[in-house]
């Protein structure tokens, strides 16, 4: 299997190997987040008065680079091209560290918001 380098910039840089760990070396050998994390969560950055994230892990750090803009767990997890589950392990870990923000969506009885919605088909054309 191969896959691309993730660049800060959310681009891909070039052909690189298969990783040589598993995805599950990155979480700590945990499938599963500490509670429940839906793929449309948005993810931001908690601001700090440095950007200086020589103390993250790598995975931690293209998260916090992406999440300068307000990210779905989804889109975090296309564009680390990580699997879902180690996405949302890793932001709910982040989250626990405050270090991002989770904005859940409000659901009215049931019913998605329909900007939510707009928001999703927008970001989802775009990649």
């Amino acid at each position: 299997m191969r896959g691309r380098d993730w660049t800060p910039d959310g681009g891909m840089g070039g052909e690189m190997e298969e990783p040589l760990f598993r995805p599950y070396a990155v979480t700590g050998g945990r499938a599963e987040p500490r509670y429940h994390l839906a793929m449309e969560t948005l993810v931001s950055t908690v601001t700090f008065m440095s950007d200086d994230y020589s103390m993250l892990e790598p995975e931690q750090e293209a998260i916090m680079t992406l999440c300068r803009s307000v990210r779905s767990v989804a889109e975090i997890s296309a564009l680390l091209r990580v699997p879902l589950g180690v996405a949302r392990v890793l932001i709910a870990d982040m989250a626990d560290e405050g270090l991002v923000r989770l904005h859940t969506p409000q659901l009215d009885h049931g019913q998605p918001d329909h900007n939510l919605l707009e928001r999703v088909l927008s970001g989802l054309r775009r990649l």
